[in-house]
């Protein structure tokens, strides 16, 4: 789960790290009144899209009096951004965020992921704050500086001084940076983070480290473990078929393909998408419904196939265990015929309950195609979605 950069200084505040003072505004006159209420001649008004690069797309604009931020406001608030992160579709603005100004000395970045290839989070710091991360780490990846925070250990003051003092930090600065990198770190770990970042993360004249951005995405496995954090969501941020998805329990991300996949097990479904692509198809989606898929949940999947405008041809492979393939074919066939489907459908089943499944598919009466093999399933399906036949 992603949240906005105003959200992000909430909880980094939260555990300590400084943040300048600012307020949300979804209208001018808000974004107006967020200027005065401040009461500083400098403030910065930002919109609020869950995506990067939002200075580089008109997203941030410098204001000095209270009718600058209103024509700031207005100008942002209902624009569609384009940025590296959003895709050619963009964002669109429905609020944003009136900031005091600070008086920046040097500009770093910090961040907490989690490397896969160490097998644990790691703290990332660079003295090239305010750019983007990934073309630094191309351009110049000597210049990003890493440490490993163990599980159970969590980052170590050593750690923090290390990088504090790789970021060219001295006297009060380094003292107020090491502690910010530790309440970084605590926040990662506290809140089942999969990014907490700050970019850029500044030294100001008076020697304050603060953060003046703030990215923060959340592990959606560990969320039940901090319901306070659902009150963050954003869903018009959101794919609306994904938010249909989560409310059957269902994982569902949405790509560009035409070829609606239904599967059950996530490797399956990887498995899936691979053979489409090999057979030159492309698939529209990774859709798991889950091992222990109830008929309930496969109609809802379906369901969210079906409202994608950009699927041609839908493929649903389904390996019977716990889920069985009875149960499956009858939420497809139900389904099927609610929304009275129009679009071609291949359907692969195999393992527990195959031949009652199989039968179920063939007494639906639907116009469908099935397959015995996944090879020949996904051959049915890219053929279907060019409209000819396998």
């Amino acid at each position: 789960m992603k949240i906005h950069e105003y959200q992000a200084k909430e909880v980094l505040a939260r555990f300590g790290v400084p943040v300048p003072a600012g307020k949300i505004a979804e209208t001018p006159e808000e974004a107006q009144a967020a200027f005065e209420a401040l009461g500083k001649p400098l403030a910065v008004v930002k919109a609020q899209i869950h995506a990067g690069g939002r200075g580089k797309a008109g997203g941030v604009k410098l204001v000095r009096s209270a009718e600058e931020a209103y024509e700031a406001a207005k100008e942002i608030l209902g624009k569609v951004l384009v940025t590296h992160q959003t895709g050619p579709q963009g964002k669109k603005v429905e609020k944003v965020w009136v900031e005091e100004g600070s008086d920046i000395a040097r500009e770093l970045y910090v961040a907490v992921t989690v490397d896969r290839k160490r097998q644990c989070p790691v703290m990332m710091a660079s003295q090239e704050g305010g750019m983007e991360i990934e073309e630094v780490a191309a351009k110049t990846p000597e210049k990003i500086y890493y440490e490993p925070i163990l599980p159970g250990f969590g980052l170590q003051p050593y750690q923090a001084r290390e990088l504090a003092f790789k970021l060219g930090l001295s006297g009060t600065a380094f003292k107020n940076g090491v502690k910010v990198l530790g309440k970084l770190a605590e926040c990662f770990t506290a809140l089942d983070c999969s990014i907490a970042e700050i970019n850029p993360l500044v030294v100001t004249g008076d020697e304050q480290v603060i953060a003046l951005d703030g990215k923060m995405n959340f592990d959606g496995n560990g969320l039940f473990r901090h319901p306070e954090l659902m009150e963050y969501r954003d869903l018009t941020e959101e794919d609306p078929k994904e938010v249909e998805a989560s409310k059957y329990g269902l994982n569902y991300i949405a790509l560009d393909g035409n070829i609606g996949c239904m599967v059950n097990g996530a490797g399956l479904a990887m498995a899936t998408m691979d053979i489409i692509k090999a057979h030159g198809g492309m698939p529209a989606n990774f859709l798991d419904v889950g091992g222990s898929a109830t008929k309930e949940q496969v109609a809802g999947a379906f369901k969210i196939l079906i409202s994608d405008p950009h699927v041609q041809a839908i493929l649903v492979n389904i390996f019977g265990g716990i889920a069985k393939c009875d149960v499956i074919a009858q939420g497809v066939v139900d389904a099927a015929k609610e929304v009275q489907l129009d679009r071609p459908l291949v359907v692969r089943l195999e393992g527990t309950n195959v031949e009652k499944g199989r039968a179920i598919l063939e007494e639906s009466g639907l116009s469908l195609e099935t397959a015995k093999s996944l090879d020949e399933a996904a051959e049915k399906a890219v053929a279907a979605a060019k409209g000819g036949a396998a």
